[in-house]
């Protein structure tokens, strides 16, 4: 992705001071041309950008994510036969007493390193068992269920109102319509490669019945990452200097460490919500999704569709899908701890990517437009 985006911008610079670039003086206007080089070129990083950090945002923050959520690492048995004796000299023993001397191999279990615990090997995985565009699987069910919840989302917000309170119950009755949908792209995230078209792998509605639960808890605990820093932010009364900037330059030396501490724990708020109610929320869902997947569809990492022994087939008289609890409480803290360090390297990958993409973007208005700036 970044070659391609350095070749275009490259062509794009060259292009734009072939056609454009002229000398002018200290003080002249510069000419109309400049603009219009430097708009083409920051239009091209603009879709790069977008197309790198909407790349970003699946492939890590949905695919391997929702592997790490799910995956179950496996453990390999092995038998060690009982030590023999260390006496070199060790009297001879009759066949009655090495019979009463005998004892059975012990088992041991050793588990296996989690496939999701890098995304290098999570990847390295995917393009082994299903190819290179592995790794976007799914995409065609996400766009499908995005563009459907966007127009959902836009009717009801229509219906019932554009503020805040009315959004959110939006959002989350969005989401519970929605429900089959997203249980698909999970389903088809998590399996094996299979022949079966994904539209023909559409969950039933006695299926669909199952999650709405799990879902309203989800879309509520999304709702609370927003709410929760937007209630503070109007609280601190922050939103005058978030529209009079210049306001902030106005205070005294305390009052502008008042206001930064307070901006600080509106960001740290949302983080903290993020990841006490989101996070489990998020993949309290996944797993319930998972534990309806069918069995005629293998899992493309391990996964223990007992879930423990906790859940039972329906053909055997069980509920064929784990509670909401059970989902949280088989989720261990190494997977936890898994889960966190894969969000902590996403929010890395984007941020790096942004710092080079505005580099990018303020070197190409200086190569074209000398040392001016766009106005």
């Amino acid at each position: 992705m970044s070659g391609i985006a350095h070749h275009l911008i490259k062509r794009g610079i060259d292009a734009g001071r072939e056609t454009y670039r002229t000398d002018f003086k200290n003080g002249e206007d510069k000419p109309f041309g400049n603009r219009h080089a430097v708009a083409a070129a920051l239009c091209i990083t603009a879709i790069v950008w977008f197309l790198a950090m909407s790349a970003i945002s699946y492939v890590y923050g949905g695919v391997v994510a929702t592997l790490t959520m799910i995956e179950s690492p496996t453990a390999t048995a092995f038998t060690v036969d009982p030590a023999q004796s260390d006496e070199v000299d060790a009297p001879l023993l009759s066949g009655d007493e090495k019979k009463s001397n005998t004892t059975e191999p012990e088992l041991f279990y050793v588990k296996s390193k989690p496939i999701t615990s890098k995304i290098r090997t999570t990847i390295k995985h995917l393009v082994a068992e299903a190819g290179p565009w592995s790794r976007f699987r799914g995409l065609q069910v996400a766009m499908v269920y995005h563009f459907v919840h966007h127009l959902i989302f836009q009717l009801l917000t229509a219906l019932i109102g554009h503020r805040m309170i009315p959004q959110s119950i939006a959002a989350v009755a969005t989401a519970v319509i929605l429900c089959r949908l997203q249980m698909l792209w999970t389903h088809v995230v998590i399996s094996a490669p299979s022949e079966k078209k994904w539209y023909r792998r559409f969950p039933t509605i006695e299926q669909g019945k199952k999650i709405i639960l799990p879902t309203t808890v989800w879309a509520i605990a999304e709702q609370a990452t927003i709410y929760v820093p937007v209630t503070l932010f109007y609280a601190f009364q922050l939103e005058g200097y978030a529209r009079s900037p210049e306001n902030f330059g106005n205070l005294s030396e305390m009052q502008q460490k008042s206001v930064m501490l307070a901006s600080f724990a509106v960001m740290m708020s949302g983080l903290v919500t993020a990841v006490l109610i989101a996070v489990p929320a998020s993949v309290t869902l996944k797993r319930v999704q998972a534990s309806l997947l069918s069995e005629e569809h293998d899992t493309i990492v391990p996964f223990d569709r007992t879930f423990g022994g906790k859940v039972q087939p329906q053909v055997v008289g069980g509920k064929g899908v784990v509670s909401l609890l059970d989902a949280w409480k088989t989720f261990d803290w190494a997977a936890r701890l898994r889960l966190i360090r894969l969000y902590v390297k996403i929010t890395a990958i984007q941020i790096t990517t942004c710092i080079l993409f505005v580099s990018l973007a303020v070197f190409e208005v200086r190569m074209i437009n000398g040392d001016y700036i766009l106005y």
